[in-house]
């Protein structure tokens, strides 16, 4: 008989991707110290996402989860938080007024400090330094010390995924979410653009609807729905000592909930279904996302369905798949077959990025845009051809005007990567080829 499940069953299991600590009394020291702070977010909180998702696993809902590819210490600002949630309700109010179904809407932010890695080392010139794993475990400058793993790091994490939970809530309660500023949404440098011409079509159509509605007598005052949004955070549970740290009993329902996020995600290299990520995951009660790559078969995913949520509860698990633009149907239909097959409601979501990356001409790790629409283009073929939901999109994005990924209306050549080319890790899009995909994916949403 396998013992009850408790915050530190994993570390009785293989752990991959953990980061190699230089002490592990001076970890263990700063893992006490967060699990006596205040959860980041509440079981409550992460209780009404599950609803929410049962609405998408339902087919009636849409997800939206979109962020960076991993969150800086060094560019933390009140700004740069403001401008990503402004394009993410960019996004959702082009989704919802172009298809009328409901966006759910996550952001991969609050928490998204930490990184998986293909090598624990790499080459820069003639030294072998260990790898960047994103600044929750060390700094990407190329030296040994800057390298090396720094506990101390995650209290840095924890203190900033509070201060940009605190400004979200300000944000979506209090007053910037609210509808009659659908038009302030869109930034100075999108605006111009063919993409954000096509926004402002849609926000004069929004103050119409509203203006309409208040003439005919409704109190628009009273609903609180159009003056501020649920929006929900994620990132991937990848440092699983922070993880157990922010774990902590419901006193509700006395069920185990990690409050460090609303929704985390077990990634294509740590889902091992006798592995510590899934075995931790599978005891709290969060809504779970899990990336699928091309390699993902029938088996394991059913297995990680029945590990993950055994009773199938609906909204309690998100597939995210992240197959390419050329192997997306063919790698994505015996899985939904599958998963069909078996009863497990589950939300489907497509990362388009992770399977489409490639390094340029110049020497950069970028992405095309064409290549991610393919495979939003695919993934919702093969749901069509399945009979089930595409549920959602995972995104990495950002609401600064950045020259990352190739391609877009507004197109970004690989001359241009150059110009700014800012992210930490992966290539992010920058707002105006979001606003593309957001377009592009309210048509086939309409279409679904």
């Amino acid at each position: 008989m396998s013992l009850p499940w408790s915050p530190v069953s994993w570390r009785e299991l293989v752990a991959a991707q953990q980061p190699d600590w230089p002490d592990e009394l001076a970890l263990e020291l700063v893992l006490k110290q967060l699990a006596t702070y205040p959860p980041l977010v509440f079981a409550g909180e992460a209780r009404a996402l599950t609803a929410s998702l049962a609405s998408v696993a339902d087919g009636k809902a849409f997800l939206l989860q979109a962020g960076d590819c991993a969150e800086s210490f060094d560019a933390f600002s009140a700004d740069a938080i403001r401008d990503k949630l402004r394009l993410i309700l960019q996004m959702a109010v082009i989704l919802t007024y172009s298809s009328g179904v409901p966006v759910v809407k996550v952001g991969r932010i609050a928490g998204q400090f930490a990184k998986p890695r293909s090598s624990p080392t790499e080459r820069v010139g003639e030294v072998d330094l260990p790898s960047f794993r994103g600044h929750m475990v060390n700094d990407m400058a190329p030296t040994a010390d800057a390298r090396m793993a720094d506990p101390t790091r995650l209290l840095t994490a924890y203190h900033q995924a509070s201060s940009t939970l605190n400004l979200l809530r300000a944000f979506t309660k209090g007053g910037f979410a609210d509808l009659n500023r659908v038009h302030a949404w869109n930034q100075e440098f999108v605006a111009s653009s063919r993409q954000g011409r096509r926004y402002e079509a849609i926000a004069d159509g929004i103050e119409r609807a509203l203006r309409f509605m208040a003439a005919c007598g409704i109190n628009l005052d009273s609903e609180h729905q159009l003056h501020q949004v649920d929006f929900y955070t994620s990132h991937e549970a990848l440092l699983l000592g922070y993880e157990e740290a922010l774990t902590r009993q419901d006193s509700l329902t006395g069920d185990w909930y990690d409050c460090s996020a609303h929704l985390l995600w077990i990634g294509e290299r740590t889902r091992a279904l006798d592995g510590a990520h899934v075995g931790f995951l599978a005891g709290v009660a969060n809504p779970l996302g899990c990336k699928l790559g091309p390699s993902a078969t029938a088996d394991e995913v059913i297995g990680l369905c029945e590990v993950l949520n055994p009773d199938k509860v609906p909204g309690r698990l998100t597939l995210v798949t992240r197959m390419g633009a050329d192997a997306v149907e063919d790698r994505l239909r015996p899985l939904l077959r599958a998963v069909k097959g078996s009863g497990h409601p589950v939300v489907w979501a497509c990362d388009p990025m992770h399977g489409n990356t490639f390094t340029s001409v110049g020497g950069r790790k970028t992405r095309h845009l064409d290549a991610v629409l393919a495979e939003i283009t695919g993934f919702f073929a093969a749901h069509r051809a399945e009979g089930t939901f595409p549920g959602g999109v995972h995104v990495e994005l950002t609401g600064d005007d950045v020259t990352e990924c190739l391609g877009g209306a507004e197109e970004v050549l690989d001359a241009h990567l150059d110009q700014r080319y800012e992210t930490m890790c992966d290539p992010r899009l920058n707002a105006r080829q979001s606003l593309d995909l957001a377009f592009r994916l309210a048509e086939l949403l309409r279409a679904a």
